[in-house]
């Protein structure tokens, strides 16, 4: 997404390398905390961060990002308003940083960009669609299969008790899902 020469929507990304801070964090860096100000968005090119808010005491997970991927608080970071979620990276990641202001230059200068960004948002929103949809219509173990299918990534990288919280079960119960599915398969 971001090299030299894009092919996304034809922007030249070299040029606009210098409104780009590359930095380096550890695992378990909150990079925002829910009910801030979102004043950053995020490149990652290694590593993994997740979304999660706090509903009465007990984190709840409800995304995952991976290299190639832009994350921010869009509605924070577009209306000033507090973020309703945190960002977390989950393994050490070195990431591109974009403040509001160098992206709002970004936006201004390539009209390209705009129609880039509002794909991103419609692919997020696509992303929670779906994610309501399988709460509502799919029980812990189904959720668990299309997670494994869709997503084996997150399976693969992110520690279990994470992505129990994803699918709205506890630990205990995702490694119940987890022993029934291997033993499906022999």
């Amino acid at each position: 997404m971001l090299n030299n020469q894009s092919s996304d929507f034809g922007i030249n990304w070299g040029a606009y390398s210098h409104l780009l801070e590359e930095i380096t964090i550890p695992a378990k860096t909150t990079l925002l905390q829910e009910g801030d100000v979102s004043k950053n968005a995020y490149f990652i090119k290694k590593g993994c961060l997740r979304l999660w808010f706090n509903n009465n005491g007990k984190d709840v997970t409800f995304q995952f990002f991976f290299e190639n991927y832009g994350v921010s608080s869009i509605e924070s970071f577009q209306s000033g308003q507090p973020s309703l979620f945190s960002i977390e990276s989950i393994e050490p990641c070195v990431l591109l940083v974009i403040s509001k202001a160098n992206m709002e230059l970004i936006m201004q200068e390539l009209p390209g960009y705009r129609e880039l960004f509002q794909y991103h948002i419609l692919q997020r929103m696509h992303h929670y669609a779906k994610l309501f949809l399988s709460r509502i219509k799919n029980n812990p173990q189904e959720r668990y299969l299309e997670l494994l299918a869709d997503s084996p990534q997150i399976v693969q990288r992110v520690p279990q008790h994470y992505i129990a919280s994803y699918l709205g079960i506890t630990p205990v119960s995702l490694s119940r899902i987890r022993n029934k599915v291997l033993t499906d398969k022999k």
